[in-house]
């Protein structure tokens, strides 16, 4: 079954058309139509401004769409409240009310359904259990950490028990090691739970750890949507290139094509690729990952190995990360193993990439 046989066997739990949102003349999201699939993890990835938050409000019904439609499990959502969507949201600030306990938090929701008392105890009990938040219902927002936070406002969201939870950004307020501990908590509460999560983040390599679909955004347009994998080792155009994770753009020009095969010329080092559909004489961009580049006796056997000088190196703990002068003057950036052989500043070191590892990209391809 291939990748979009796949997509189509699953239930559609909601449906942007052609959606366009404009605050005055400021157009913030263009010509925007996706799918998100019942029970899957979908983050919205671009940088400050690409248009992702407006895309979360709209699906929570706090932004009307200028143009376009939007559908959840089969309804289309003009004119319908946040609180007639079926769904939750957790915010970045957390949003608890201070005045309130955590079980009072957490209850919040049930309480305005008029859920009775007993359905309710047993609801925040589970809920908090989830989120490792048993024994603190009676503590104010004030006496917590940001993390525990960050779980009581999960819990209030989850006690619903939504069809869809949106999550905007809600780790960004947290110190690295925190954040990365909740990322694989709500990754395997999503696991469990079986819940839609819609995710928004800036951070790229929160979005790869978490999610089964990235839709990335710039400028108010979708400029990829695909798998973590897809994303990052096969960029459409040279701004997903850029945005998603470290890379080297090397400059060339193709000088012969065969078949699925091509030779790039790079200012005099000339490089074979695969996969490229271009005609010779066209400018083209190479995308080379640094974890792609091999140094000394890793390049030994690659047809693509040139002998560069080391430029500089930055350590890193568990790995090294080098800057390498090629011949033509053009620097790519390789990372190895902290482990194996460390090469200084003005070393010669032969280095070298594979034709797989290579993504050519033209220059019109910047972003949609």
């Amino acid at each position: 079954m291939t990748r979009r046989e796949s997509e189509t066997s699953k239930k559609s739990l909601v449906q942007l058309k052609s959606v366009h949102k404009r605050f005055g003349d400021n157009e913030v999201l263009r010509n925007v139509s996706f799918d998100i699939y019942e029970g899957e993890f979908l983050s919205f990835l671009g940088p400050s401004g690409c248009g992702k938050t407006t895309c979360l409000r709209i699906l929570a019904g706090f932004e009307e769409v200028t143009g376009g439609e939007v559908w959840i499990n089969g309804k289309n959502m003009l004119g319908i409240p946040p609180n007639k969507r079926d769904l939750s949201m957790v915010f970045q600030n957390y949003s608890l009310f201070p005045h309130m306990n955590v079980f009072e938090n957490v209850a919040f929701g049930l309480k305005e359904r008029k859920e009775s008392k007993t359905r309710i105890r047993q609801k925040v009990g589970d809920a908090l259990e989830l989120v490792q938040m048993s024994g603190f219902e009676k503590r104010k927002p004030g006496q917590l950490s940001g993390g525990q936070k960050q779980r009581v406002a999960i819990a209030r969201s989850l006690v619903l028990n939504p069809t869809l939870l949106l999550l905007d950004e809600p780790l960004g307020a947290l110190d690295l090691k925190l954040r990365k501990q909740m990322q694989a908590e709500l990754k395997a509460l999503q696991n469990q739970l079986k819940i839609t999560f819609v995710y928004v983040t800036h951070d790229q390599e929160e979005a790869l750890t978490m999610s089964a679909r990235i839709v990335v955004l710039d400028l108010g347009a979708i400029q990829q949507i695909g798998t973590p994998f897809e994303i990052y080792n096969h960029p459409v155009n040279r701004f997903v290139a850029d945005f998603i994770g470290e890379t080297t753009f090397l400059e060339g020009e193709v000088v012969r094509v065969a078949g699925t095969e091509a030779t790039v010329d790079l200012g005099g080092l000339k490089t074979a690729i695969k996969g490229a559909q271009f005609a010779s004489n066209q400018k083209v961009i190479l995308s080379i990952r640094p974890e792609s580049v091999k140094l000394g006796d890793e390049a030994a056997s690659l047809e693509n190995r040139f002998e560069g000088r080391v430029f500089s190196s930055v350590y890193k703990g568990a790995l090294v990360e080098y800057h390498v002068t090629l011949p033509n003057g053009q620097r790519i950036r390789a990372v190895t193993k902290a482990a194996g052989k460390f090469y200084k500043p003005e070393e010669a070191v032969w280095l070298g990439w594979a034709q797989d590892d290579v993504v050519a990209i033209t220059n019109e391809q910047g972003r949609v």
